[in-house]
């Protein structure tokens, strides 16, 4: 085994992650794990853009009401208010350091995305932000010396002593050696859990690692339930979904049924600019009514020039499939897209557990609600990334102790025992805790995901085992949060129980070892 120390260790290498390693990097050695390369994570897939309040017609507190309606009655004032404020900050930075946004004439363009009110949406390549923004990070922190990345590097466990995180244990891929890092502070910033289903838009890494270490590091995790769909990702069948960027609703494009009709105009008044909660629901009620497995995105009354310019990534990856999106209709169906809810933080990324932070998708912060508003989701990781690694900083200076433990074990016989499990778990999240659920679908769910857990509870000291009861307990948590909450609120649909209960404007929290919880929302 290979024993490491460093002053803060990040896990994740997406814009969270990169964002905390840069401002960590002022107070100590960093190390970043990452178990794929640098420029693998959800951020780098990230379409739509970045939210900020900076349009002169434009205010903070617009930004604030728009993402507390989107929200649906469960976010955290405070973390709202840090967020929109902070981020405005944090996006003026980031081009006072170089990020090149989108300008015409001069001026940044500010696109228009469901649920926002005004035009307040940055992007960088016309729907590449994510990846753009992602590269420019994973330059900056090349360029700083007291930064190590450790790539195709996976953490399997977090060293928990006297209640306290103390570094944890990595499996390196490339030599199947196992690693510990020796740190007072462990930041999580692994990204979603969305290829937990059959349907998503993630990349093969988002599988809710970092979620699976804090909860069995004793972390409390809440808002479990709330898993976003994104409305619009391409459906061919036996093909991975591709997302098509909620801005190409926010430049006027249409949502039409079997027979060529729109019919979001009927249902909300923002018509395709509803929150993605709404327009999601939408489309699996109608392809449900027309018995079909999609509905249809057009472009083709939009300026065919501006669209191939404006999208020109996704024009050319959808022309590979045979569609040109200016003049043909894109089939679509919803894909599991986005975690709302993760491991509970405070206002500065501390878990409930001393010497362990998290920030971006895998964190709860409060900010998101019931269903995150369209392009907050980089603002957010901007924002607490930069207090994680400033609050963090204040624990570097304890002294670390070694922890002793055992190698990991990796038995490559239990590769397809895992692989048959996870698809079998892929099975029953997508076809029991979809974007439609019920009391009997949500039941099944939890008991087998409870038998598989328990079938695999004592043979978790090797690897594809433990990965086995990883996604296991991930996805009962999910089903178990969304079987107690009997209403429908934001991106959790229950079709036993459709409407809103003002009984259930509270948070759904969940630790180790203790029954669920009901925990206030902190309003203004």
């Amino acid at each position: 085994m290979k024993y490491l120390e460093h002053d803060f260790v990040i896990i994740g290498s997406g814009l969270a992650g990169l964002t905390a390693a840069y401002y960590a990097s002022r107070f100590g050695s960093v190390a970043i794990i990452t178990k794929a390369g640098l420029d693998v994570s959800n951020s780098y897939f990230a379409q739509g853009g970045i939210a900020a309040a900076l349009h002169p017609d434009d205010t903070a507190a617009d930004h604030i009401n728009d993402t507390l309606v989107a929200g649906r009655g469960l976010c955290d004032y405070d973390a709202v208010e840090i967020l929109v404020n902070e981020g405005r900050e944090r996006v003026l930075e980031l081009i006072e350091m170089g990020m090149k946004f989108d300008k015409e004439n001069g001026d940044y363009v500010m696109g228009l995305e469901g649920g926002h009110s005004k035009r307040r949406i940055l992007h960088a390549s016309g729907a590449s932000t994510g990846r753009d923004m992602t590269r420019f990070m994973v330059q900056k922190v090349k360029e700083i010396p007291n930064i190590i990345a450790y790539e195709k590097t996976k953490a399997v466990e977090l060293f928990i002593k006297d209640g306290k995180c103390r570094g944890l244990k990595a499996i390196c891929f490339e030599d199947m050696s196992t690693m510990c890092f020796q740190s007072n502070v462990v930041i999580l910033a692994t990204g979603g859990l969305s290829r937990l289903f059959q349907r998503s838009t993630n990349p093969y890494t988002a599988t809710g690692d970092g979620i699976a270490l804090a909860w069995n590091a004793g972390a409390k995790l809440t808002d479990m339930e709330f898993i976003q769909f994104h409305p619009t990702a391409l459906m061919i069948p036996g093909q991975d979904a591709f997302l098509l960027s909620e801005a190409i609703r926010g430049e006027g494009a249409y949502l039409l049924d079997k027979n060529g009709k729109r019919f979001m105009q009927q249902i909300h008044p923002m018509a395709e600019l509803a929150p993605r909660d709404t327009v999601a629901s939408a489309i699996y009620n109608q392809m449900k009514k027309d018995q079909t497995q999609n509905v249809y995105l057009t472009l083709q009354h939009l300026d065919k020039n501006y669209i191939k310019e404006r999208f020109s990534v996704i024009y050319e990856e959808i022309l590979k499939k045979g569609i040109d999106i200016t003049q043909d209709l894109i089939p679509i169906a919803p894909a599991a897209h986005y975690m709302v809810g993760g491991i509970r933080t405070g206002l500065n990324g501390e878990t409930t557990v001393p010497g362990l932070w998290a920030c971006g998708e895998v964190a709860a912060t409060g900010v998101m609600g019931a269903n995150r508003l369209a392009s907050n989701s980089l603002l957010e990781c901007l924002v607490f990334a930069r207090r994680a690694a400033f609050h963090a900083a204040s624990f570097v200076a304890e002294p670390t102790e070694k922890t002793e433990t055992t190698p990991i074990v990796y038995n490559y016989n239990h590769v397809d025992e895992f692989l048959e499990i996870k698809n079998e778990i892929s099975d029953i999240m997508s076809n029991n805790v979809c974007l439609i659920r019920n009391h009997e679908g949500l039941t099944h769910a939890v008991t087998r995901l409870k038998e598989i857990h328990e079938a695999y509870r004592n043979k978790d000291d090797e690897y594809n085992h433990s990965k086995i009861n990883n996604i296991a307990d991930i996805s009962f948590l999910i089903a178990r949060s969304a079987l107690i909450r009997e209403e429908s609120r934001g991106g959790h649909v229950r079709a036993d129980f459709p409407e809103t209960s003002p009984e259930f404007e509270m948070h759904i929290s969940q630790t180790r070892n203790e029954e669920p919880i009901f925990e206030p929302v902190r309003k203004k």
